[in-house]
Order: C-alpha cells, then sequence, then structure tokens
C-alpha cells in the first residue's frame, strides 16, 4: 500500500483506467471473435458491415494509449485477411 498522498492518488487512478480499459479491450476481443464466428458461417455482408467498426474501435484505442499502434495495425490486418478469406 502507498504511503504517500501522490501515491495514493496515482493508484487510484489507475484503477480506474485499469477498468476503463478493460471494457475497450473486452469489446475488441467480442468484436473478433464475433467476426470469426461470421466468416465460420460465410456470412461475407455482415462481416464488411464489422470491419469499419473495428478499425475505428482499434484507431480509438490507439489514441486513448490503450494498445499500441503496432497492435491496432495487426488486428487491422488479420480482419482484412479474414474479410478475403470469406470473399
Amino acid at each position: 500500500m502507498p504511503n504517500l498522498a501522490n501515491a495514493k492518488k496515482a493508484l487510484r487512478q489507475s484503477k480506474k483506467r485499469f477498468e476503463r480499459n478493460k471494457i475497450y479491450r473486452s469489446e475488441l476481443h467480442s468484436m473478433r471473435r464475433q467476426m470469426r464466428k461470421l466468416s465460420d458461417e460465410n456470412k461475407m455482408k455482415e462481416v464488411e458491415s464489422m470491419v469499419p467498426k473495428l478499425y475505428k474501435l482499434a484507431d480509438k484505442m490507439v489514441l486513448h494509449g490503450i494498445i499500441k499502434k503496432n497492435k491496432a495495425a495487426r488486428v487491422k490486418a488479420q480482419s482484412m485477411k479474414l474479410l478475403k478469406k470469406v470473399a
């Protein structure tokens, strides 16, 4: 446990940020899982409509510092690879 006031505040802030970031990360994970499921069912239109949403979410996460730039690029590349596989 922190003793100093600024360390206590930093701990509170980090807990808040962790909870907020967890929501974003789980949303990204569930979106990718849903895309894989739809691609297995060969539902191309649904997968195509999800790609822009995934791109937007990944870019937003980079902007807020939740994930790194290269991870976002990797997520986008994998989603396009999945889209091409379905097509």
